[in-house]
C-alpha cells in the first residue's frame, strides 16, 4: 500500500510538473555568442549579461529561420570602426554576420588588430546582403577576382557600403545610374572616375532602396541604423541605438530616395506633446516624459536616467523591457495618468504643473 502511494506521488508530481513547464513560457536571451544563449529565464525582460531583451523559445526558433545573413567583405588595411561599428548594430538585430576576403589568410586592420575572415571568395556562402567598407581599397577594389565575384553574387537584397567601399559598388556596376556618397576625402575621387554615378556631399547615408551608401567611419553606424529601421522598424533601431549609447544618432539624417522612408510616421513630434508632463510614480519618484527633439521620440526620465518609451498608437507605448505603457484620460482627452503591464493595478496619476 505504502508503495502504491509513492508510485501515485511519483505520477501526479509528474504531470504537474510537465503543466507547469507548459502553461509557463520560458524566456530566453537572443544568440549573441556569449555564454547567456544557454541561459533561461522565468519572465520577460532584459537579459542581465549582454542587455538584449529576452524573447520566448517559440519567438527564437521564428527569429532564427528568418534572420538576415550579412557578409562583410574585409581587406588588408580595413579601416577598424568602418566595420566594427556596423557589425555592433547587426548583431545587436541578430543579423547572421560572417566575415569574407579574397583568400582566409590573416588580415591586419589599421597595423593593429588580426583578423581572420570566415571564408574566402572560393567557399562563401550566400548572403542576403553584401557589405564593403573602406581601408585600402584602391587595391582591394582594382582586384579583378574580387569585383568578379562581387558580380556573380545573385539574388542579394541589399548592398551596403561605408566610407570608400562605395568603391567595391562603383566597380562592379552596382550604383550604375545611381545615387551615392563615400569619405569626405574620396568624394571628388568617386565623381571622377565614375560619372555615371550621382555623388552626394555632405550626406551621413544614401538610400538608393536596395543600395544603401554611406560617409567615411562613424557614419557606417547610421547607415547600419537606418538598414535596420528599414527591415525590423524604427522603434527596433532606437532600441539597438540605445543599447549602444549611441546618442549622437539623428534617425534620417541622409538622403533617403527610396519609398519606404521608415521614419515618415515619426518625424512629426506633435502627436507625442499631449504625453508629456511629469507623473507619480514607485516608492514616491516621480517621472518626467520629454521629447528629444534630435531623435523625435519620448524619453522616461526617473532620477536623472533617460529611458526610450516606444509610440505603438492610440495612447500606448512599450518600454526597452518590452512592458506595455497605456495612458489615461479624461472626457475632454487629456491624459490624467498611465497604467503599465508591470503594474497593471496602479495608476499612476499626471502631477499638476
Amino acid at each position: 500500500m505504502q508503495k502504491l502511494f509513492f508510485i501515485l506521488l511519483i505520477i501526479n508530481f509528474s504531470v504537474f510538473s510537465q503543466s507547469v513547464t507548459e502553461n509557463n513560457n520560458i524566456y530566453v536571451c537572443p544568440p549573441c555568442n556569449s555564454s547567456c544563449d544557454t541561459l533561461e529565464f522565468g519572465k520577460p525582460g532584459i537579459c542581465n549579461h549582454c542587455n538584449m531583451k529576452l524573447i520566448t523559445k517559440k519567438e527564437l526558433k521564428e527569429l532564427t529561420t528568418e534572420k538576415k545573413k550579412i557578409a562583410f567583405y574585409l581587406q588588408p588595411g580595413i579601416e577598424i570602426l568602418d566595420f566594427a561599428g556596423p557589425m555592433e548594430v547587426f548583431a545587436y538585430a541578430n543579423f547572421e554576420v560572417f566575415t569574407v576576403s579574397k583568400t582566409k589568410d590573416p588580415i591586419i586592420s589599421q597595423g593593429i588588430l588580426k583578423i581572420i575572415p570566415d571564408y574566402s571568395i572560393a567557399d562563401s556562402p550566400k548572403a542576403d546582403i553584401l557589405a564593403f567598407f573602406g581601408g585600402n581599397s584602391s587595391s582591394a577594389f582594382s582586384d579583378t577576382k574580387v569585383i568578379q565575384w562581387i558580380k556573380s553574387q545573385k539574388d542579394i537584397d541589399y548592398h551596403f557600403s561605408v566610407c570608400t567601399g562605395a568603391f567595391a559598388l562603383a566597380k562592379a556596376g552596382i550604383l550604375h545610374d545611381k545615387t551615392a556618397t563615400t569619405f569626405h576625402s574620396a568624394l571628388n575621387d568617386l565623381e571622377k572616375n565614375h560619372p555615371d554615378i550621382t555623388v552626394i556631399k555632405g550626406a551621413r547615408f544614401v538610400d538608393n532602396g536596395k543600395v544603401i551608401t554611406t560617409a567615411g567611419i562613424s557614419a557606417g553606424i547610421d547607415g547600419a541604423l537606418h538598414l535596420v529601421a528599414k527591415l525590423q522598424g524604427f522603434n527596433e533601431a532606437r532600441k539597438i541605438a540605445y543599447h549602444m549609447e549611441y546618442d549622437k544618432w539623428i534617425p534620417g539624417e541622409g538622403l533617403i530616395i527610396s519609398e519606404d522612408d521608415p521614419y515618415k510616421n515619426f518625424k512629426d513630434t506633435a502627436v507625442l506633446e499631449m504625453y508629456t508632463g511629469t507623473f507619480e510614480y514607485l516608492n514616491g519618484t516621480q517621472v518626467e516624459l520629454k521629447i528629444n527633439q534630435r531623435e523625435k521620440s519620448l524619453y522616461a526620465i526617473v532620477e536623472g536616467m533617460n529611458y526610450p518609451i516606444f509610440y505603438m498608437g492610440d495612447n500606448t507605448f512599450t518600454n526597452i523591457a518590452e512592458h506595455e505603457i497605456n495612458f489615461v484620460t479624461d472626457e475632454n482627452e487629456n491624459i490624467i495618468g498611465f497604467t503599465s503591464s508591470e503594474h497593471p493595478d496602479t495608476l499612476f496619476n499626471k502631477l499638476e504643473k
